[in-house]
């Protein structure tokens, strides 16, 4: 029976989408611009230099899906032709360009529905919301309550939390309360039930609420650590992974996934700490033996760390990691199995600002047998039609098998 994997490379967007200038994102290009800063020599650093150097990934078709979504191939990579897989440009139609939005379109579900979005101002929350969160969890206060990157607010109020017991809340452009505390001075445990308490307090129409814990003793130390927690809301209808549960397929759901679709259908859950301890696991799932898998793997760290950090050179050298991986992967493919490789949305290292961008995303489909095709552009939700047919489940109310490979 058929295998399918279901990877997304976190906010590796491709520029181009059609409605960017809704977000102000129109010129926004994350694997293009970094293309052309390496090409440029503005991409030295975290142990890389030179021109961009992702050759297996261009074999599946990276280059020629930039190509698709934003009229050219990225500045230095002309030269690389796609000779495997079958790759295309993918579209989101969900109203936002959140990570919720964006993987649940991908698993056949748009997000028809507007998002809450809290206000660039100082204070960002509502003063009910804050004064609930303070009662209910016996909070002596909370700092920050504003828009911030998560790394410079705690070198920031790290110091001051510690001392004080005060939580750090912050959001962003995306619909999310994240809330930071230092794991010992105050507590994973508790962290985590400030945020349960924090999901009860909020619309559903808040996409997500994040325990952001890190350890430390001062500005110049501070980290945050893997121990991260997503509460999501459920999605408003079945996704791939439910209808392959509701199957009676199994679902393996590696790295963040299971707080993302918010553990609804996602199977078995193995946490990894970082895009090594990532794809390691997906080595390992994938070499089970077992039929009527689906496996999805969420590689955070190309967002987390490099994206909203705007760090062209980690980016870089992350992608360049991930490329020196990816034989191993494919050549782990058995007869029968499928791959695509995706992502969720961009997040530019070189745009303006630390949010995600709103761009389109390469779609690498992969697997024994599978021919090289131009897929031109997709729905995100072709992505899950077309490994739900693969599966073989019954067809989804959005999305199409672009593959025609269904068993």
């Amino acid at each position: 029976m058929a295998r399918a994997f279901f990877i997304v490379l976190d906010s590796a967007g491709i520029g181009g989408a059609p409605d960017a200038d809704r977000f102000g994102d129109t010129g926004a290009d994350t694997f293009g611009h970094i293309a052309q800063a390496c090409a440029e020599g503005r991409g030295d650093g975290h142990g890389r230099s030179g021109p961009l150097h992702v050759p297996n990934l261009l074999a599946l078709g990276l280059g020629a899906a930039h190509r698709g979504a934003s009229g050219s191939e990225p500045v230095g990579l002309e030269a690389y032709a796609a000779r495997i897989g079958a790759w295309g440009h993918g579209a989101e139609t969900s109203r936002g360009k959140d990570t919720p939005s964006g993987h649940w379109e991908l698993a056949g579900v748009p997000v028809d529905f507007d998002w809450t979005y809290y206000p660039d101002t100082v204070p960002s929350f509502p003063a009910d919301f804050t004064a609930a969160l303070i009662a209910r969890c016996g909070l002596p206060g909370i700092l920050g309550n504003r828009h911030a990157s998560g790394t410079t607010i705690i070198a920031e109020l790290g110091a001051e939390h510690m001392a004080s017991g005060e939580p750090i809340l912050y959001t962003s452009a995306d619909s999310v309360v994240q809330i930071a505390a230092h794991e010992e001075s105050f507590g994973l445990e508790r962290l985590y039930e400030v945020c349960r308490v924090a999901r009860t307090l909020v619309p559903d129409t808040v996409g997500r609420i994040i325990a952001r814990p890190f350890l430390g003793s001062g500005p110049d130390d501070f980290s945050r650590t893997a121990n991260r927690k997503d509460l999501a809301v459920t999605p408003p209808s079945p996704t791939l992974l439910q209808r392959q549960s509701e199957a009676g397929g199994k679902v393996v759901s590696i790295g963040k996934i299971g707080d993302i679709f918010a553990h609804a259908g996602t199977g078995e859950e193995i946490k990894a700490a970082g895009n090594d301890g990532i794809f390691d696991t997906l080595m390992s799932v994938t070499a089970r033996d077992q039929d009527n898998a689906l496996v999805v793997a969420n590689f955070v760290d190309f967002d987390t760390l490099y994206g909203h950090r705007r760090d062209v050179a980690g980016y870089a050298a992350a992608l360049e990691a991930f490329d020196r991986d990816l034989p191993r992967f494919l050549d782990a493919l058995r007869p029968g199995d499928l791959a695509v490789l995706t992502a969720d949305h961009g997040c530019d290292p070189t745009w303006r600002g630390s949010d995600h961008t709103r761009e389109q995303v390469p779609v690498l489909f992969a697997g024994p047998g599978l021919a090289p095709v131009d897929l031109g552009q997709l729905a995100f939700a072709d992505v899950g039609a077309t490994l739900a047919a693969h599966l073989g489940l019954a067809p989804g109310e959005h999305g199409m098998d672009r593959l025609g490979r269904g068993r």
